[in-house]
């Protein structure tokens, strides 16, 4: 009859018990981190598009137009593609809108997520995320 002894089964938890130490604070968080990243990418792509509505149109869209005049023809507009500049207004990977302000305060317009918690300001996960930085 063979089996395992306690001193090899206490060997391999504590093995165990180690790999976790070392590879469980590395993943936690992830989530959060890959959450800011594609936020700055889609905000990458909603700029792309608020430039080409701007090359259409002469103008960026106003505040009350906000990002759906990229998915909805606003009665400002003069050249709009099939199918809009983007299939619907966006979100943030926290379910929140975007924040878009036109004019901006130091420039044309001003796009930024509020982050994790949805409100002004915050931070690490929290802090609000400005197009600029996808620059």
């Amino acid at each position: 009859m063979s089996g395992f002894t306690l001193l090899e089964i206490m060997v391999v938890v504590a093995i165990i018990g180690l790999l976790a130490a070392v590879i469980v604070p590395n993943v936690i968080g992830q989530g959060e981190s890959a959450k800011i990243d594609l936020t700055k990418a889609n905000m990458g792509k909603i700029v792309q598009q608020l430039d080409l509505y701007k090359f259409n149109n002469g103008s960026y869209p106003t505040t009350e137009e906000g990002l759906k005049a990229l998915v909805e023809r606003p009665n400002s507009a003069k050249k709009w593609p099939e199918g809009g500049y983007l299939p619907k207004v966006p979100q943030d990977p926290w379910n929140n809108d975007y924040v878009y302000l036109s004019p901006g305060v130091d420039g044309p317009y001003d796009l930024y997520s509020l982050g994790a918690d949805g409100a002004e300001g915050g931070e690490g996960n929290d802090a609000d995320i400005s197009w600029r930085d996808v620059q």
